[in-house]
């Protein structure tokens, strides 16, 4: 099983209405036939990590992952709710311990990257990092 855990804060001056559209984006997302389990709602951490909503989805294998990554509704969503968005924060955990499963998840991370760099580049600034 792969779970992914995305903390996130809307852009501020974002309407009510925009965040329930783009939540219910994210809901059609973690509902998709590649996912396990998936939950959106309010973050319920400390308040001064700047988050206030957090998305989890969970799905069963690698295959699934890469469905889920490529799937149409996923890249649709991804799309129309990014700008949105002012920060993002992941924690990504697996219950499989082959040793090799993070280079085998940062390889299909890495080729959405290659396939969609608009994509990355509005995700590694929403992280703040490089991914």
């Amino acid at each position: 099983m792969f779970v992914n855990v995305l903390r996130f804060r809307f852009k501020d001056g974002i309407a009510v209405a925009q965040q329930e559209e783009v939540l219910a984006l994210m809901r059609r997302t973690a509902s998709l036939d590649s996912v396990a389990f998936g939950v959106v709602g309010q973050d319920l951490g400390d308040p001064a990590d700047g988050f206030t909503h957090t998305y989890v989805t969970a799905v069963s294998d690698l295959a699934a992952l890469e469905r889920y990554m490529h799937d149409p509704l996923h890249l649709d969503g991804d799309d129309r709710m990014l700008d949105y968005l002012a920060k993002i924060s992941a924690v990504r955990m697996s219950d499989d311990l082959d040793p090799d499963v993070g280079k085998s998840v940062y390889d299909l991370h890495a080729r959405k990257a290659a396939m969609y760099p608009e994509w990355f580049q509005q995700i590694n600034h929403l992280f703040g990092a490089h991914l």
